[in-house]
């Protein structure tokens, strides 16, 4: 990185800045900003020491974060890292052999080779989202690693990982440039598209992006969770046998179907709610009566008595697609569920992943347990929420908090 001093000099601050600028090549003097002292004599402005970007002799790269329906953009940013997929098979280079007998495409383990090799420690990267938006910029540090806890990050099984400390971020306004600007196709490629380049020698960096410790990934851990420890769990919080067997059955039964759909062509919505989200909570114990489907534009509305109106409505349920993101769902399902004072839960689903948040002190709704019915754990660390287990009971009609 250079440095840069930025639009606040006059008076003996300035020669002091010139002198500085002269004795240290390392330092970029850019006076394009200064201005007078606004007639209060003898007094100077303040110096702002900013960081800009240094490009010279780095590769630079950019990075997709899924897509416009599905990114997960957060989690990297939140954990410092971009990631790649697919990774259930493995670290690589060892997945291949078991990638190649499962069809992935040449052109898919090109992207991971690049990913996981030609990156190097302090390349630069750029975060993008669709070809025109880009939300994040970072220097890569360390070597490749694969850490299965981001095996189900909002449905993407992406546990390749680089580790990258974000110098810029967008904080709710990313920097837009012309369609096509940056590149579609691959996960990950190098950025060769002069708009977004001449914006990167340009950028001037906060405070906050000076080299600080990145903070640890979470740990690989075997929190996948067994159906007999499911129906423990539920049995001992007061769940009979019998509705426990039901669940469980039922479950299986969702696998499967939800499985066909993956191998013949994706349900509707509205297939969604009927044969994948209303079964299970049918499972749970919710009955018909205290059940609507479509009921004031809610998807699915869970009513803790009758009749059904909005003060007794205790449960929003939101449903995508099958294999659309889910979370990002919650803000419009909280959407629905703000003014209705005793709604204190959220549903968001797939019909094979679902979040559930609950309603804290402030009225706001935060993830209190995620699930997948293919992947069932104990915890998810990269949500920092609770699993299978908890989901289960928290969506069930007996839940009190």
């Amino acid at each position: 990185m250079a440095y840069s001093w930025k639009t606040t000099l006059d008076g003996p601050l300035l020669s002091q800045a010139r002198g500085v600028n002269s004795n240290a090549p390392q330092f970029n003097l850019d006076l394009s900003g200064v201005l007078g002292n606004n007639g209060c004599s003898g007094a100077h402005r303040f110096i702002v020491l900013e960081e800009s970007m240094n490009l010279t002799g780095r590769s630079i790269w950019q990075q997709a974060t899924g897509d416009t329906d599905r990114d997960y953009s957060e989690a990297c940013i939140q954990w410092g890292v971009i990631l790649n997929g697919p990774g259930h098979s493995g670290p690589w280079p060892e997945c291949i052999p078991r990638m190649t007998r499962e069809g992935v495409t040449t052109r898919k383990l090109t992207d991971l080779r690049r990913f996981c090799e030609e990156v190097k420690d302090g390349d630069i990267v750029v975060l993008r989202l669709g070809t025109s938006s880009v939300l994040a910029v970072g220097q890569v540090v360390g070597d490749y690693e694969w850490n299965d806890e981001f095996g189900d990050v909002d449905g993407w099984d992406i546990q390749h990982v680089r580790r990258v400390r974000w110098l810029w971020r967008h904080k709710g306004n990313p920097e837009q440039f012309k369609t096509y600007a940056l590149k579609w196709g691959d996960t990950t490629q190098r950025l060769d598209s002069e708009p977004v380049l001449k914006w990167l020698e340009d950028l001037h960096l906060p405070e906050d992006a000076k080299p600080s410790p990145l903070e640890d990934l979470p740990k690989c851990t075997d929190a996948e969770v067994s159906i007999e420890s499911i129906s423990g769990f539920l049995f001992d919080k007061g769940v009979s046998s019998g509705s426990i067997s039901h669940l469980i059955e039922e479950m299986g039964e969702l696998v499967r179907i939800a499985k066909w759909y993956q191998r013949s062509s994706a349900p509707s919505e509205s297939e969604t709610v009927t044969y994948l989200a209303a079964p299970l909570l049918r499972a749970l114990g919710w009955t018909p009566q205290k059940m609507a489907i479509e009921w004031n534009r809610v998807d699915l509305a869970l009513f803790n008595d009758l009749p059904r109106e909005q003060d007794t409505l205790t449960v929003v349920v939101e449903v995508k697609k099958m294999d659309s993101s889910c979370l990002s769902a919650k803000s419009q399902a909280e959407a629905y569920a703000k003014d209705k004072k005793n709604c204190d839960r959220l549903i968001v689903t797939d019909g094979m992943r679902y979040g559930v948040y609950l309603r804290d002190e402030t009225g706001e709704f935060d993830l209190y347990a995620y699930m997948n019915l293919t992947r069932l754990r104990d915890e998810y660390t990269i949500y920092e929420c609770k699993g299978a287990k908890d989901a289960l009971l928290a969506m069930a009609p007996e839940w009190r908090g």
